[in-house]
């Protein structure tokens, strides 16, 4: 079982100089459990990833965190090329997903201030449809371009892309096999009615849809609805949790808790946008209030069993 943590909440902000040392003095710390030359501490990387991590190394630290690469180094550089040849050798020709795969490619960077190019189109073609062929019972959606988007953006080879993008693909897909969609979208919806009552009534009475972004939300960990950074800042706590998939619906609860306010000055069309399309959050308050909100739904559940 995971052990939950309260991530740090930043303080005010700092002077410059200060500020400048403390991300120096961060990225330096990651750095340092990074070069280990045997044995990278998965258990130190994970504490570490827990409250963010600097961009200049996030794609490597997620490698570890998602159990691409080993903390034995003894074998990394052939274990990198092995993955190298074996993706070298897959299928990424989909000529059924391949038109739609590039227009929603073209739509997600727009929507996310992304810097498009040919090479970056490639990528996600080759990576998602090398996936689709490899995993034949998956059918295309655009939700695999904001799910592999991220990978895109933080890990520069492509092989590397696609092994983590696979390995967060299968998480999801066991999740799902095992507890069902019906079951996680009515778990959250009863979560919600009972943590947030008067908003659940307020979404009620401007009938608004909530199986359309509840759904979404749970299925695709926010991957289509957030702005890029503040995602990056959520998959980081994710990926340094062993099982981050129940902490998600608390951290979706959190987040209508976070909204609430504009929520129900919101009519119905306007509701349901920004639901769509977050605006920018404080990532860390968000997630902090979660495991808050987790511990104290979990120890009311106790006591009733008394």
């Amino acid at each position: 079982m995971i052990q939950y943590y309260a991530p740090t909440i930043p303080p005010s902000p700092r002077p410059r100089r200060d500020k400048l040392s403390y991300i120096l003095d961060t990225l330096g710390e990651f750095e340092e459990i990074l070069n280990a030359e045997m044995y990278v501490d998965l258990g130190k990387l994970r504490r570490s990833s827990r409250h963010g991590i600097p961009p200049e190394v996030r794609g490597e630290v997620w490698k570890f965190l998602l159990g691409i690469e080993q903390a034995d180094r003894s074998h990394e550089m052939s274990s990198i090329k092995a993955r190298a040849e074996e993706y070298q050798l897959m299928d990424k020709e989909n000529a059924e997903s391949s038109k739609r795969i590039h227009g929603e490619v073209s739509r997600y960077c727009r929507k996310m201030g992304i810097p498009t190019n040919s090479s970056k189109l490639a990528t996600f073609e080759n990576v998602i449809s090398a996936y689709l062929n490899r995993n034949k019972t998956v059918d295309y959606s655009p939700a695999l371009v904001s799910l592999c988007g991220p990978f895109v953006e933080t890990i520069d080879d492509e092989s590397e892309v696609y092994f983590c993008f696979e390995r967060l693909m299968n998480i999801l897909s066991e999740h799902l096999e095992e507890c069902g969609v019906n079951e996680i979208v009515a778990k959250f919806l009863t979560l919600f009615r009972t943590a947030i009552p008067d908003l659940y009534n307020y979404f009620q009475e401007e009938e608004v849809d909530l199986n359309e972004w509840a759904t979404s939300w749970l299925l695709h960990l926010l991957a289509k609805e957030l702005p890029l950074e503040c995602l990056f800042r959520l998959w980081d706590t994710y990926f340094s949790s062993n099982d981050f998939l129940e902490l998600h619906m608390y951290v979706c609860i959190s987040m209508l808790k976070y909204y609430k306010e504009n929520l129900e000055e919101l009519e119905h069309s306007e509701i349901r946008a920004l639901l769509l399309r977050l605006p920018e959050l404080d990532v860390d308050q968000v997630i902090h209030q979660a495991i808050n909100l987790m511990h104290e739904i979990k120890e009311r559940e106790i006591s009733d069993a008394f």
